[in-house]
């Protein structure tokens, strides 16, 4: 093994992204559904924005949580998917030194927002369900307000030390990260220090907070079921799992794509190395596209609202 003194000395100013190490020609025949679909989430999610915006009677807290969240799937999908475009059809691979760790903090930080998002969602649907008359004096434009800094703040603050323990790094031998995007892995293994607590940070950091979120969802749908389930009124019970239904769609895809990702990362002998890069992209991608659209089409107050909008273009 080489000792640190026989590495170059000199720091990395940048890196290269190399995307599909193996099968470098996926990204041509790539480079036009990703393009499709990157146009459909910003407009899919810009529409609901506005639409929700301008639509009086959308001017709720539950429409707000939504508007939460596709703020952040915005975030997201610009911080990885112009990148990754950018090699694929242009071939422009370098990422600056800065730009790689902000896109890395960005990442990380966001997917946690989210499911502190769906988290908030889900409580919001429990205190509607089974708490009715109490609603309006608990889910207020305040609490909103308090539960997106808490969104915000939470995850900023556990997420911050990740692209800096990583940026701390020596990075002393080559600059080729096998990945689209700046994901901790795939920089932090180019570093000729140990990386251990990085890593172990970043996995205590984002199981106890993507767990715990996980935990609270199903503790609030079990007691919306027990509730519903109670409900002897026609049509009451159907009614009661409509209002949760588009919400617990988006949660389940985001569990289910996450969960994915997780797999196909811990079985990586056994599986093509470009396979868990793809399902990354991907789930920065799908899930933003997806999401107004399903509440969109489920939701008869917003679908109202963008034919009103339509109607004024």
């Amino acid at each position: 093994m080489a000792s640190p003194s026989n590495y170059s000395s000199a720091p990395v100013s940048e890196f290269l992204l190399i995307c599909f190490p193996n099968y470098q020609s996926w990204q041509h025949w790539l480079s036009l559904p990703l393009s499709l679909l990157f146009l459909l989430a910003m407009g899919a999610n810009a529409t609901l924005l506005i639409t929700i915006r301008l639509e009086a009677s959308l001017h709720e807290p539950m429409y707000y949580l939504l508007s939460l969240l596709s703020l952040l799937d915005m975030v997201l999908c610009l911080t990885v998917i112009p990148k990754v475009l950018a090699i694929f059809l242009f071939n422009l691979r370098s990422i600056n030194f800065s730009a790689c760790f902000l896109q890395m903090f960005i990442m990380n930080c966001f997917l946690a927002m989210e499911s502190c998002t769906f988290m908030v969602m889900a409580y919001d649907r429990y205190v509607a369900i089974c708490h009715p008359l109490r609603y309006p004096s608990i889910i207020t434009d305040q609490f909103v307000a308090r539960a997106a800094m808490f969104v915000v703040a939470r995850n900023g603050l556990f997420f911050l030390p990740v692209p800096i323990l990583s940026a701390r790094l020596r990075y002393c031998a080559e600059n080729i990260i096998k990945n689209c995007i700046c994901t901790n892995l795939s920089v932090s293994k180019l570093s000729c220090d140990d990386i251990t607590f990085n890593q172990l940070y970043q996995f205590v950091a984002g199981w106890t907070l993507l767990g715990s979120d996980l935990i609270l969802i199903v503790i609030s749908y079990s007691f919306i079921l027990k509730v519903v389930l109670r409900i002897k009124a026609e049509g009451a019970a159907a009614k009661a799992l409509s209002t949760c239904s588009s919400h617990f769609i988006l949660i389940l895809f985001f569990s289910t794509v996450l969960l994915v990702l997780v797999i196909t990362n811990l079985a990586r002998k056994r599986i093509l190395p470009d396979v868990p890069i793809l399902l990354n992209i991907l789930h920065h991608l799908i899930p933003p596209a997806l999401n107004p659209i399903v509440y969109g089409v489920r939701t008869k107050e917003i679908k109202q609202g963008i034919q009103k909008l339509l109607r004024r273009l």
